[in-house]
């Protein structure tokens, strides 16, 4: 009787919990990681860093007479630092929520059983993964080309860490400061254009406390390098050399980063987007 009443009884399956934060970041991560590195935006990215490895290839091809690890330190701050990572911050960390509205699939991904602000954070999370991936190779590339012309590979190398470590942290802090942009504003692009090319150089260029409201003001000042006191680089560098102290860049830009990306979860978790027809 027993037996034959527990093979009448239905059985009923408990309901799926909703993954956590962390879980749900994870799976969106792992599923836009992917989307990202086969974009048309990474064929974009792969073009606007390749540019320092084809001049950094010509240079050594045809043997020209320049202090290697000086030219290092001018594509890194010129090339990567002041055009390269605010360029890629702009056309990633503004389409992460942007264009999944374009696409009109932002409804499919809130449909889900996870928290809105891991969407969010998880394609963040892959912009930082793919942007990394694709720049810093190139950077080590220019490395090993120019840096022997007049250096030691040995002698700079700790240099070649400090950089891959300022271009890692720059792409995080603007793609943060640029998924809120994406996040809250109807045309994020544009927003992001004229803060990158348009506020962030002319409060650089001018004294006074307006450059602290801009990244790129604490992100030179965690660049080790000084160009040649000679050369016009170093006429132009100066314009712009009034920087922080290291351990107040790093506070700073790290204070960026999370208030910025908390900022855009906070909007992405209450605000109700509308799909145009």
């Amino acid at each position: 009787m027993t037996s034959e009443a527990q093979r009448d009884t239905p059985v009923t399956t408990p309901p799926r919990q909703a993954p956590g934060m962390v879980a749900a970041s994870l799976r969106v991560f792992e599923l836009s990681l992917g989307e990202m590195l086969w974009s048309r935006r990474t064929i974009f990215m792969a073009l606007v860093v390749g540019l320092p490895v084809v001049l950094a290839l010509v240079i050594r091809l045809f043997n020209m007479a320049v202090d290697g690890p000086a030219v290092f330190g001018l594509i890194i701050w010129a090339f990567f630092l002041r055009f390269s990572i605010p360029v890629l911050g702009v056309f990633y960390g503004t389409s992460l929520i942007a264009d999944e509205v374009e696409d009109k699939t932002i409804t499919y991904l809130f449909a889900r059983p996870i928290a809105r602000e891991a969407v969010l954070v998880g394609k963040y999370l892959a912009y930082v993964a793919c942007t990394v991936l694709v720049v810093l190779p190139s950077i080590i590339l220019v490395w090993f080309l120019v840096i022997p012309m007049g250096g030691s590979l040995g002698a700079n190398f700790l240099d070649l860490v400090k950089d891959l470590g300022i271009v890692a942290i720059g792409l995080a802090v603007y793609g943060a400061v640029f998924a809120f942009i994406g996040a809250w504003f109807k045309r994020p692009l544009l927003v992001g254009l004229v803060f990158v090319f348009g506020w962030e150089q002319i409060v650089l260029a001018f004294p006074g406390y307006l450059k602290q409201l801009s990244v790129a003001y604490y992100l030179q000042g965690l660049v080790p390098h000084a160009m040649p006191n000679d050369s016009f680089a170093s006429m132009v560098q100066a314009i712009f050399r009034e920087t922080p102290s290291l351990g107040s860049s790093l506070f700073w830009m790290v204070v960026i980063e999370v208030v910025f990306l908390w900022l855009a979860a906070r909007i992405v978790a209450s605000k109700e987007y509308v799909l145009e027809q």
